[in-house]
């Protein structure tokens, strides 16, 4: 089984604005494990960049997480103080944004926004100070953090029953007896909300204490073992410096009573003498110096004592390693990252600003600044937005091959089925800030059971299907007043009545594929999915079949297949190459009969 690396249940973010409150995600629930793709796939404003700023920690400041956990590590992160999302944010999870150029500093070289992040936690003595100290720590400010949530939240619940009450108050109609009695509603939420306050600050208090004591006797113990550590390594430097630099001098001192060295040194210096007898400008000369001392400097380190010079620089740079990253090794690693990206000539780019680079090249650099701390999981907020068709292959190829070689767990936020095909090991469909189908990638493209999803295939282009392509009717709906039951419902002619009254919940089609639809309810009329994705799904399967081995006397065919992936990103192989059983199974789900029937308005138990 793999592991589990990040579970997000129960999701419920609002946003307060001067239009009133909107609710943007609305009970999401979904886990990755290390190593796979987890696509979340939508119209705008369904809540799939939300989710994702959530995970990171940086939600706008009029953001309300309700409720809800996030965990990674075993950890709440949104309980966890800043300066433990400080530890997680970039070195443990990295984002890749949509617009590369807005995440960029225009005016600054691009080698330095790609060392940044290195150099600021260059200190590998204090990193390793805070390693041993950051359970405690953590346990501490987790424990403030938590505090101050509870706090917020009942000061807000204090205030949002305050301004309903004091609008009453306004009201010319209501009594003088009315108003007391609201007047003394508003001093009993206040009582009872300081009343809290304080025992959570109480419980709180009760357990810092010990927490306190227990960190700092840990910072006690770190600094004794950060200094005895240092220590060390300094002694065992000198040391070996100490033995080098005797090995040195009398390699050095061989070195100069030997005549074949002499002679050969003599021989480059007469070789310089001669072609700057013949060079005629000053330039020329300059060249012609730095040639020579570059060649005896080569030649010098094949000799005894050049052996042992380079040993002992080596040595001097080992140890400053041990305790900092110095700019040369930061610049040795990012060089290191942009040859693994794809940016050619790697020194010259170092020194060159955003805006001399291509849209799909800047968006290499984004993807390098985020794998410099080597994170476990990567969040892709649609990367290829803003590139062609041939840059978008090319980035979702690269992002695919970085995340084989590291075993990064990746979310892919997008609104392209075509990305979807090509990327997702699974598949959350969201809408209106609810996951409305959940599934492994060839659930989702050859079983899908949401009307939703169909309308998504169905809107998309395919060089196969015949079909016209179907617009979703309407827009999202105005999630400061969501719709009763299900959101889509206004906008899907698959509508039952039941569908403007209750929310549906997930109905289970097999252990790896849910979708909250009344379709779905064992009462509701038999409805087929839309003749344009059945057909897709037909002609796809057909396309293996052709795909397959034929006997001689029949042409063999190069038909390719795929229901989505040959949308708007081009055409990929990974759906269409599933097990038999799907197949089987999509073949019984893929018949066009009925498949515009019309059903809005009519009853579950019709």
């Amino acid at each position: 089984m793999a592991e589990k690396i990040l579970e997000v249940k129960d999701l419920k973010i609002n946003f307060k604005t001067d239009h009133g409150v909107v609710q943007a995600v609305r009970g999401v629930s979904f886990d990755l494990e290390r190593g796979e793709t987890l696509c979340i796939v939508g119209e705008s404003g369904s809540g799939k960049s939300v989710t994702s700023k959530a995970i990171m920690g940086i939600l706008a400041n009029n953001a309300v997480v309700v409720d809800g956990s996030i965990t990674y590590q075993g950890e709440n992160l949104l309980e966890v103080s800043e300066e433990e999302f400080h530890k997680i944010r970039g070195h443990k999870i990295g984002m890749i944004f949509q617009d590369p150029l807005s995440s960029l500093n225009p005016i600054v070289r691009i080698g330095k926004q790609i060392t940044e992040a290195t150099l600021i936690n260059s200190d590998k003595l204090k990193q390793m100070y805070e390693e041993l100290i950051s359970k405690e720590l953590t346990a501490y400010k987790n424990t403030i953090a938590k505090r101050n949530i509870l706090v917020a939240k009942e000061k807000e619940k204090y205030e949002t029953l305050r301004s309903q009450k004091e609008s009453l108050l306004k009201n010319k109609e209501t009594s003088g007896e009315v108003k007391n009695q609201i007047k003394q509603e508003i001093r009993d939420a206040k009582a009872l909300c300081q009343s809290n306050v304080a025992k959570f600050n109480a419980d709180a208090k009760e357990k810092l204490v010990p927490l306190k004591a227990a960190l700092n006797e840990k910072k006690a113990f770190a600094k004794t073992e950060v200094a005895a550590y240092k220590k060390r390594i300094t002694e065992e430097h000198q040391a070996k410096l100490a033995y080098l630099n005797e090995k040195y001098q009398q390699a050095l001192a061989e070195d100069n009573n030997n005549v074949s060295i002499q002679e050969k040194k003599d021989a480059l210096s007469k070789e310089y003498e001669a072609e700057l007898a013949k060079a005629a400008s000053k330039e020329e000369k300059q060249a012609l110096k730095k040639k020579y001392v570059q060649n005896l400097q080569e030649y010098l380190l094949t000799t005894k004592s050049g052996k042992l010079a380079k040993e002992i620089e080596d040595e001097k740079i080992d140890y400053v390693n041990k305790l900092r990253i110095t700019r040369k090794e930061a610049k040795r690693k990012a060089l290191e990252i942009m040859s693994e990206v794809g940016i050619p000539l790697p020194e010259k780019r170092f020194r060159q600003y955003p805006f001399e680079f291509s849209g799909g090249m800047r968006q290499r650099i984004v993807i390098a600044i985020a794998l410099t701390a080597t994170p476990e999981i990567l969040i892709c907020d649609e990367p290829t937005t803003a590139l062609d068709v041939t840059i978008q292959a090319q980035i979702l190829e690269l992002i695919k091959k970085i995340q084989r070689e590291r075993n990064i767990a990746c979310i892919f936020i997008t609104h392209d089925l075509g990305v979807v095909a090509n990327m997702a090991d699974r598949v959350a469909v969201m809408y209106a800030g609810k996951i409305v189908e959940y599934g492994k990638s060839e659930e989702i493209f050859f079983e899908p059971k949401h009307p939703y999803t169909w309308a998504l295939l169905s809107s998309i282009p395919d060089v196969d299907s015949k079909e016209r392509l179907e617009a979703i009717p309407g827009t999202p709906p105005d999630m400061i007043y969501p719709p009763k039951g299900d959101a889509f419902a206004l906008r899907s002619k698959y509508a039952m009545k039941i569908d403007f009254e209750h929310e549906p919940p997930f109905f289970k089609i097999s252990d790896t594929h849910y979708a909250a639809t009344w379709l779905l309810h064992p009462n509701a009329p038999k409805v087929e999915m839309p003749k344009i994705v059945s057909e897709r799904i037909k002609n796809a399967l057909a396309g293996e079949t052709l795909n397959e081995p034929v006997k001689e006397e029949k042409k063999p065919t190069t038909k390719k297949s795929s229901t989505a992936a040959k949308a708007s990103t081009g055409t990929t192989k990974k759906v269409a190459s599933k097990s038999g059983g799907t197949k089987t199974a999509a073949k019984k789900t893929a018949s066009p009969k009925n498949s515009n029937k019309k059903v809005k308005g009519a009853s579950l138990d019709e």
